[in-house]
């Protein structure tokens, strides 16, 4: 007899529904074929499933049992097709009776029965919705990250005896039945929980400030400067600014964190920005993704988030070239021998650098001791398209004595936040039905319709422009941090002195 059972498999960071078929012929020897392109996993899946069968009371016919994993010439890898191997030979042995052709089960079989956790369950939830299908069974410890998806039935299943129980014909007791889990609705936090914050910080009000314009507008700063000027604690303290997810984007990096299997199963939904802070010991793969069936990345678990690369100089350089396309394009696309996956990768680049190998190039209180060859040579890790893909340029001086044992009290990160999160706000409303959330997504057609200048700011511009030697990448980057400043004013229009300010972050393209 011929069973089929609707699964799903996540194929970049999106879910394709796939039919299980279970076969079972008399004709034959006994033997137990998985066919469809599956991986290990699957392949081990056949003493998953034995075993689970026997510790569960159901029988495995000794007969010629084939299941295909249909389509066949799609990839498949883990162990979520357990669960529906199983249902189909209780079916094809006529040991249950049912019709589940409205449902899609995923689960990891333990040998005796019981459901594991899976990855990849949000997609599938999606891919379900957006398929029609009614309901979804996934194993209990999935349930929470499921139920985001509305307009879904979601059964939560402990043990395979479970779900025989409830398909089973004869009447059976109440408490026997799967109960729906109900739909969650999430609450978004305002600011990330950290340790640091704004207010600990004394000095550095430039680099404050060009933090709070970059939170606010989603702009990519590099701060540059000797040791222990208060670098990376300001980055770390940068999570604390940041405005909250809408309920899209908390989507779309929870399915990117359910892909990596990053989920946890008392955090089921990304609720707060992501923040990604890789060793620059990392490799080209494991920032932009890749692997024989392609996975997610540092620079797309930083999606709506932020990227944090301290000791900018010192990642390889064929690593920071790697960044050029995600950094203009907001995704990066992974060909593999296996296929072609396109992941987003819209996230806030926090770079941290030193000046030299010795860092006190240019510092007025300590002398640096690098050969003039030495520094040049270290500037130039970082190449010139980079750099002009970084917005925002901002010195980081030494911290004086002085303001170190002052007792002037600096913003905390909540009245920070107040502010950024009222210009993400203005933006949001201002982006309405296009797609972006911020102004450094700004296309040229947009930077257009949303970003009139006046004639001061076109002759700010203009003299900018030749004395700064500006790429028109960098001209138009200009206008989008203006564009954010005059947003954390309050103002509908762009002024000359929010250009002006604007300018102050951009070096010379030949510096």
């Amino acid at each position: 007899m011929l069973a089929k059972i609707t699964s799903a498999a996540v194929v970049g960071l999106d879910a394709v529904p796939i039919t299980v078929e279970v076969d079972i012929a008399a004709q034959g020897l006994p033997s137990f074929t998985i066919v469809g392109l599956g991986d290990k996993a699957i392949e081990e899946s056949k003493e998953r499933v034995r075993a689970a069968l026997r510790n569960t009371g159901a029988d495995l016919p000794p007969k010629r049992i084939t299941v295909n994993l249909a389509p066949a010439d799609l990839p498949k890898e883990g162990p979520a097709y357990d669960l529906p191997i199983a249902l189909g030979i209780l079916i094809a042995s006529e040991q249950l009776k049912t019709d589940a052709n409205d449902s899609i089960f995923l689960g990891e079989l333990s040998l005796d029965g019981s459901l594991r956790r899976i990855w990849g369950v949000l997609p599938c939830a999606i891919m379900a919705r957006e398929k029609n299908f009614k309901n979804l069974f996934v194993p209990v410890d999935n349930v929470s990250e499921a139920a985001v998806v509305d307009k879904l039935t979601i059964y939560p299943v402990k043990t395979l005896r479970q779900l025989f129980d409830h398909f089973a014909t004869a009447p059976m007791p109440k408490q026997k039945q799967i109960l729906p889990a109900k739909h969650q609705k999430q609450k978004f936090e305002g600011i990330t929980e950290s340790e640091y914050d704004f207010e600990n910080i004394r000095g550095q009000e430039s680099a404050k400030r060009a933090l709070e314009i970059a939170a606010a507008g989603g702009h990519n700063l590099l701060m540059k400067g000797p040791p222990g000027a208060g670098k990376t604690l300001m980055a770390r303290s940068f999570a604390t600014i940041l405005p909250k997810l809408t309920f899209e984007e908390s989507l779309e990096v929870t399915k990117i964190y359910s892909v990596a299997n990053l989920l946890s199963q008392n955090n089921p939904i990304i609720t707060s920005r992501p923040i990604r802070s890789p060793h620059h010991t990392t490799s080209n793969i494991g920032l932009i993704g890749g692997g024989n069936i392609p996975r997610p990345g540092e620079i797309s678990l930083a999606h709506r988030g932020v990227l944090f690369l301290d000791e900018f100089p010192e990642f390889p350089r064929h690593v920071l070239e790697a960044l050029r396309q995600p950094m203009e394009d907001g995704f990066i696309v992974v060909s593999r021998a296996a296929g072609s996956v396109k992941f987003p990768s819209r996230f806030t680049l926090i770079a941290a650098s030193n000046p030299c190998p010795c860092g006190f190039f240019g510092d007025e209180t300590r002398s640096c001791t690098c050969m003039p060859g030495t520094i040049t040579k270290y500037q130039k890790r970082i190449s010139g398209p980079i750099l002009d893909r970084i917005d925002m340029h901002v010195s980081v001086p030494a911290i004086p004595a002085g303001k170190l044992t002052g007792k002037h009290q600096s913003e905390s990160s909540s009245t920070i936040q107040k502010r950024a999160q009222k210009a993400r706000d203005i933006q949001l409303k201002r982006f309405r039905g296009l797609k972006i959330t911020s102004n450094a997504e700004m296309n040229n057609k947009q930077l257009k319709a949303f970003c009139n200048l006046d004639e001061a700011s076109v002759l700010l511009l203009k003299q900018a422009i030749s004395k700064l030697n500006l790429s028109a990448r960098a001209f138009h980057r200009v206008i989008k941090i203006a564009r954010t400043i005059a947003d954390l004013e309050g103002s509908d229009k762009i002024k000359s002195n929010h250009v002006a300010e604007a300018l102050q972050y951009r070096p010379s393209i030949d510096n």
